[in-house]
C-alpha cells in the first residue's frame, strides 16, 4: 500500500495527497506530526530514499536554526532532531513498496506509483 508522510498545514504536502487521490489508488495517510515516527521507522524512510538524513532536515525552521545549525551532529543526532521535532521533517514522504520519494515537487512522486 501506499503511504504518504503529510503535514495538512504544508501547501506541497496537501498536494501529494490530490495527487495520489487522482490516481485512484489506495494510500494511507500518515499525520507524522500526530504520530511521530519511531527512531526505526525513520532509519528505514531515509534507507528508502537513499539520502542521508541531513537531506530529510527543513533547515529553514527555526528550530534547526536556533538549536542544530552549525553543529557538527553524527546521522543519529540528526534523527534524533527529527523524532523529538518531527516539524523539521520534510515533506512530502511519499512511499511504495521499497520505493520512497520526497514529494517535491509533486511530479517526483510518479516515480514510485
Amino acid at each position: 500500500m501506499i503511504k504518504i508522510y503529510h503535514n495538512n498545514r504544508c501547501s506541497k504536502s496537501r498536494a501529494g495527497v490530490a495527487f495520489l487521490e487522482e490516481t485512484g489508488k489506495p494510500f494511507e495517510i500518515v499525520k507524522y506530526l500526530e504520530n511521530v515516527p519511531t527512531k526505526q521507522e525513520l532509519q528505514n524512510i531515509i534507507s528508502l530514499l537513499a539520502i542521508e538524513p541531513i537531506a530529510l532536515v527543513r533547515k529553514n525552521e527555526a528550530i534547526w536554526k536556533e538549536n542544530y545549525k552549525g553543529k557538527q551532529l553524527s546521522n543519529n543526532e540528526i534523527i534524533d532532531a527529527m523524532i523529538a521535532n518531527p516539524k523539521l521533517i520534510e515533506r512530502p514522504i511519499v512511499i511504495n513498496g521499497n520505493k520512497a520519494v520526497i514529494g517535491r515537487p509533486t511530479e517526483t512522486i510518479k516515480t514510485v506509483i
